[in-house]
């Protein structure tokens, strides 16, 4: 939530409730472009419960993605692959239903970025910045290092860069 209020509002919330769940409505300029999106925050709620078809259907509703998690808490970290493949899964299943019939085998990926937040916490960290960086790289991520508390622009330019993606 931090993160999305940050970006749309240009102010940081440090107290807000991490189990609630909020679309945005937004519009910005990127690049010289009007743009309107809609961000559903789901507040870092992944549980491997009966609540998973829940997450199926909110990576449904997407078309890119952001996949937070805390450079201080190892556990998020480990959370990325397993959300990168569901994002996978779910939107090639989607577009087998589409394609039926086509010859384009090439199954759609849409864009996803890989965010460490929280780098200002540079004494608490347990997630390295090359660590990151290499995950992105094999899940095929966009990747940033962010401060939401501290910086405006670094999260601006991330959450710009995923824009760009997403009008390819």
């Amino acid at each position: 939530a931090a993160l999305v209020v940050r970006y749309i509002t240009r102010r940081f919330i440090g107290d807000y409730d991490p189990t609630l769940e909020t679309i945005y409505k937004c519009s910005t300029y990127v690049d010289g472009d009007e743009l309107q999106f809609e961000i559903l925050d789901t507040a870092g709620q992944v549980r491997r419960d009966d609540k998973a078809m829940t997450l199926e259907d909110k990576i449904r509703w997407g078309d890119c993605f952001i996949i937070v998690y805390s450079i201080t808490d190892k556990c998020s970290f480990d959370e990325i692959t397993r959300i990168k493949f569901l994002i996978n899964h779910v939107h090639g299943l989607q577009n087998d239903k589409v394609k039926v019939g086509s010859s384009n085998d090439r199954k759609f990926e849409p864009p996803v970025m890989l965010i460490g937040n929280k780098k200002d916490l540079l004494l608490d960290r347990m997630v390295k910045a090359h660590e990151g960086e290499n995950m992105a790289k094999t899940l095929g991520c966009l990747f940033f290092e962010v401060s939401t508390r501290e910086s405006y622009g670094e999260v601006r330019t991330a959450l710009d860069s995923l824009a760009r993606e997403c009008k390819k």
